[in-house]
């Protein structure tokens, strides 16, 4: 597409050929003269635009079969997002003097002799003035605002692994309240500004007095979680420790004896094959983790019969250097928030429910020697390949006694968030989440990391603003309590404040596990934010390794406090993490697993990955809260629905028909054919803030009402980063019904047309109004 008549055509002519510069710089100086004419006729110079802005349309949107030879075919497995496509908006210093209108000529010949001495007095005048002041003056010129290279640089090297490693060793051990208090202080004196420590009364499920136990009714022996024999000795059966830290939270209570059946995974498959040997009603499942959201697998046993499932995690999943077979964990079965006021804040005078637990079934995690042993499994290979463990088919089954004695009680979360006011859209946030929680009393190295990260970029962001930084948006810095059985202080918050955040919050940067290992740097963004993301993780990654990996960067959905803020607000998301091994198919809902964490001295003595991440992050908050333009890119998402269309086997040419019409508007939205260089109206800040909200609430498009337990709102999010594919596609809510995967592609399908007319109105932003002639 071609608009000759646009000005930036003069910028790109300097990038072009030494023999058609020549030509260019005559045909610059036409321009020059017709935008000169035009600007002293506006009616002219708006009504060639919009005959050229409505001619291009058209050609834009005109049919397929007759494509312009001039527009370059997009690569469908690479994202083409320009890193400029908006730097347009930013404040031009020479923006002015472009649209000045020149005085009558007139004018200009009777008062031109008058107007000079006048100039010449007023100017001795005011340069006698000025020598005076100079002359006396004691006081320092106040520092200019950095710019932002300089802004960035500085607030990089004020990031330092001692600094974060400082802030750890400074962190309480005392309870979750006074944690909350010591951050409130610290966040204070720091100089955020509204700082507010909030709290809520949440129905909390935590482990009884008593452990539970499995007793095999064949030999009478009793086993504790972790596979040890129970302590006849202990004939109170007071939990150990250890043993409290294994127990599913929200799990039913009470005993249950039954048969114990392997499921494997718990896949569709292996459901049917279990129904097909035996009557399941009431039986215990014997289910590994992975492949699939636990909660997902857990509402199918519970459709299917069952009356309580045993949980382990198959050591053929584990990573390389980790030994699971002894080894106790924890898990939640709570999707989000205080499970007594579903979808409303635990506030003073809100009703609750009475949900003290949200399965029917009996939960227990157990170690993986617990599970060979009620498999019947006599000897396992540990070798290469590993053997995965499954219940041979000779066997008998295991007749047990399952007791749990979890209890429920209402207990105080407490959040800590404080505001850095931003100066042009107070009113647009950035949220920066971090937690202060652990799964088990004592397991602290799980969050600490987090919180030292959180404490040292505040400091630095705090430190710029006091030499004159000012932010384009307000940044909200969150500590979250509760996190660990369900993101309750989050969702609380959230659900607390959702419509001032549904039309204000921006983004949400996570820092809620930032290191969990050292071997691959993993980074989870929302497709809006994969190219900003990608960006700055392959240029730390250069700085910090030297040989500059490719980027590992996904929309995956991860645990943790980024939940509501992707499911219920749809806003654009991202996280840096360290792992120790990159996660494969069958082991990418380990992390659902709790387990005892490592100190970060053991993983990071030197604290360097801390470092490393606290930088990134302070990169993408700086970006977020400065740019004019939001760095999020339309055409990611429309690539991002494409390539989960591509290979699934239940697309339909229609869904692909939409998929691909999303596409070209996305292309034409970030194109430089949508670049007018010289329209006065897209330097308008009420335009750009409209602009940035059309790109803002893009994902909002793609949520859906009730998805399946476990799976995402937001059908951004993949399961698997292998293998991209819509969630509820491949786990549909009602996987039993023939009628399941209709309904998932009729929710796909609208939310693409959702999106597209979302794209639409942000085209219309640079369309002229016919009736405007200024």
């Amino acid at each position: 597409v071609k608009f000759d008549g646009m000005a930036y055509r003069k910028v790109r002519a300097a990038h072009t050929g030494s023999l058609e510069r020549e030509e260019l710089q005559a045909s610059a100086l036409d321009l020059e003269w017709d935008m000169e004419k035009e600007l002293q006729d506006p009616g002219l110079g708006l009504d060639r635009f919009q005959l050229e802005c409505v001619e291009h349309r058209t050609v834009g949107n005109s049919n397929r079969a007759d494509p312009d030879p001039d527009l370059e075919p997009i690569q469908p497995s690479v994202s083409v997002s320009p890193h400029g496509r908006f730097e347009r908006l930013q404040e031009d210093p020479n923006y002015i003097s472009h649209f000045t209108r020149a005085p009558p000529k007139g004018q200009r010949r009777s008062s031109c002799s008058l107007v000079k001495y006048l100039l010449a007095g007023v100017g001795l005048f005011i340069l006698g003035l000025l020598i005076g002041h100079y002359a006396h003056s004691t006081d320092k010129p106040t520092p200019e605002p950095p710019t932002d290279t300089d802004l960035l640089e500085e607030l990089l090297r004020d990031i330092t692994a001692e600094k974060i490693q400082l802030y750890r060793r400074n962190i309480s051990d005392d309870n979750e309240e006074a944690r909350a208090k010591h951050l409130y202080q610290q966040w204070t004196d720091l100089g955020l500004t509204d700082v507010q420590l909030s709290n809520y009364s949440v129905l909390l499920s935590l482990p009884g007095p008593s452990s539970s136990r499995i007793v095999d009714r064949a030999s009478h022996e009793c086993f504790l979680p972790s596979g040890a024999q129970c302590d006849p000795r202990n004939h109170n059966n007071n939990p150990t420790a250890d043993q409290h830290f294994s127990y599913a939270a929200y799990s039913a209570t009470g005993s249950l004896e039954a048969v114990v059946v392997d499921v494997q995974y718990g896949g569709l498959e292996d459901m049917r094959r279990a129904r097909t040997t035996m009557n399941v009603t009431n039986q215990i499942a014997l289910l590994k983790l992975g492949q699939a959201p636990l909660l997902y697998k857990i509402s199918f046993l519970a459709e299917m019969g069952f009356g309580g499932v045993l949980l382990y995690m198959d050591p053929c999943d584990s990573p390389s250097d980790q030994s699971l077979w002894h080894k106790a964990f924890g898990v939640t079965l709570n999707p989000g928030g205080d499970p007594s006021t579903p979808g409303y804040p635990s506030i003073v005078g809100s009703y609750r429910e009475e949900r003290p637990n949200l399965t029917s079934l009996l939960v227990q995690p157990i170690s993986a020697s617990l599970a060979k042993r009620l498999l019947n499994i006599q000897s396992v290979g540990l070798g290469s390949p590993c053997t995965p463990l499954a219940m041979p088919a000779a066997s008998e089954r295991t007749k047990i006694q399952l007791t749990i004695g979890t209890h429920s009680i209402y207990k105080t979360v407490n959040n800590v968030c404080g505001y850095l006011r931003g100066k042009t859209n107070p009113d647009r946030y950035v949220l920066v989440g971090s937690r202060h929680d652990s799964w088990h009393k004592g397991t602290a190295a799980d969050w600490r990391g987090g919180s030292a990260m959180m404490t040292q970029i505040i400091t630095s962001v705090t430190k710029q603003a006091r030499r004159g930084w000012e932010p384009d948006r307000t940044t909200v810095f969150c500590s979250w309590g509760g996190s660990a059985l369900g993101n309750i202080g989050s969702f609380e918050w959230g659900e607390e404040n959702r419509v001032v955040l549904q039309s204000r919050a921006v983004a949400y940067v996570s820092l809620h596990s930032p290191v969990r290992g050292t071997e691959t740097l993993r980074s989870t963004a929302s497709p809006s934010l994969l190219q900003l993301t990608s960006d700055i993780q392959k240029l730390l990654s250069c700085i910090r390794g030297g040989n500059c990996p490719g980027p590992n960067v996904s929309s995956l959905q991860i645990p943790g406090d980024v939940s509501f803020f992707a499911n219920h607000l749809a806003v654009p998301t991202m996280e840096f993490a360290f792992e120790q091994t990159k996660a494969e198919e069958k082991s990418s809902f380990l992390s659902e697993a709790l387990f005892s964490a490592e100190s970060p001295e053991t993983l990071d003595p030197l604290f360097k990955f801390h470092e490393t991440i606290a930088k990134m992050t302070a990169e993408v908050i700086l970006r977020l809260v400065n740019d004019p333009v939001l760095p999020f890119y339309p055409l990611d998402i429309a690539l991002d629905v494409q390539n989960k269309l591509k290979d699934d086997p239940l697309r339909t040419p229609r869904l692909l028909a939409a998929a691909a019409s999303l596409r070209e508007s996305s292309a034409f939205l970030q194109s430089e054919t949508m670049r007018p260089a010289n329209d006065p109206k897209e330097r308008d800040p009420s335009h750009v803030r409209m602009l940035n909200d059309v790109l803002r609430d893009l994902e909002k498009s793609f949520l859906v009402p009730q998805p399946p337990p476990g799976v995402y709102r937001n059908l951004l999010y993949s399961l698997n980063g292998k293998v991209p594919q819509f969630s509820i596609l491949k786990y549909p809510l009602d996987p039993l019904k023939h009628n399941a995967v209709n309904k998932s592609l009729s929710l796909i399908i609208n939310a693409i047309n959702s999106a597209e007319k979302l794209i639409r109105c942000g085209l219309d932003l640079f369309e002229n109004s016919p009736d405007d002639t200024n």
